[in-house]
């Protein structure tokens, strides 16, 4: 497929999803017509659904349209293989009708259930064109077509997006609700509140913040007193000490000198101190 032919494609589901609630994967009904006209082609319908729909697809077909199928001999056998492979959509018919028929009833005027038609049945497709929100595919030669959307389907969006406009939400409805009448407050006039104002903050003063004072330094005298103190209490310590050699009961030291006398001097030192 084409770049240009599948971005049409993909806008054209994108209007059906957002208008009319379309969504993946997209249910398929085919009719008996286009079952045979693929298998003599030897088209892979199910492939090709999903390529021109831009994405997932469920084929069904209904009661109907197999038996139309029976009803053309051993011919269609194919074809009816094909068609059983696709989902049962029941028609709720009793006795068989043809599909055209079938296929339109099941569709209704609104297509509640939102399916899209695959047929190669043309009074099938211009009946379904006055259906809002039906989307038609076809095979044209060889190539399977999805038809742009009719009059009826446009006309229809245009229907829902002025009403959607129109008409308020819940919650577009609630806030008119709540909001003041203007009307009454155009009537009374606005009286001014007066009382004293706060001070420009721009004409007022800054604040100075004072540092912290700094802690007093010790003066140097005390530390001198202090070195007074303890010399004086050295010196009394040691006049002490001195008086207490100098007293009765004292005993004078004396150190030993060696010198040339050698064991004489030692020897007098001993006894002196006896």
């Amino acid at each position: 497929m084409r770049h240009k032919r599948a971005k049409t494609y993909k806008k054209l589901m994108a209007l059906y999803s957002t208008s009319f609630g379309f969504r993946q994967p997209y249910q398929v009904l085919v009719d008996s017509e286009i079952c045979a006209t693929v298998t003599k082609q030897k088209i892979d319908l199910p492939k090709q659904l999903a390529m021109v729909l831009q994405g997932q697809v469920k084929p069904m077909i209904t009661q109907c349209c197999i038996h139309e199928l029976y009803l053309q001999g051993k011919e269609m056998q194919p074809a009816v293989d094909l068609a059983k492979e696709f989902e049962r959509r029941k028609c709720n018919h009793r006795e068989p009708i043809p599909a055209n028929e079938c296929l339109a009833s099941v569709i209704g005027e609104t297509n509640k259930h939102r399916y899209v038609v695959a047929s190669q049945l043309q009074p099938l497709r211009a009946k379904l064109r006055t259906v809002p929100g039906v989307p038609l595919v076809h095979i044209k030669q060889t190539v399977l077509v999805l038809e742009p959307p009719s009059d009826v389907t446009l006309q229809q969006k245009l229907r829902d997006e002025q009403s959607s406009l129109s008409t308020p939400t819940t919650a577009d409805a609630d806030l008119v609700s709540s909001a003041p009448s203007t009307t009454a407050d155009a009537d009374t006039p606005r009286t001014r509140k007066k009382g004293p104002k706060a001070p420009n903050s721009l004409s007022m003063k800054k604040k100075v913040v004072k540092a912290p004072p700094a802690p007093k330094a010790r003066p140097r005298q005390e530390g001198g007193q202090r070195q007074e103190s303890g010399k004086k209490r050295k010196r009394d310590e040691d006049e002490g000490g001195d008086g207490q050699e100098g007293g009765e009961g004292g005993r004078k030291r004396r150190r030993k000198r060696k010198g040339a006398g050698g064991a004489d001097d030692g020897v007098q030192a001993t006894a002196d101190e006896e």
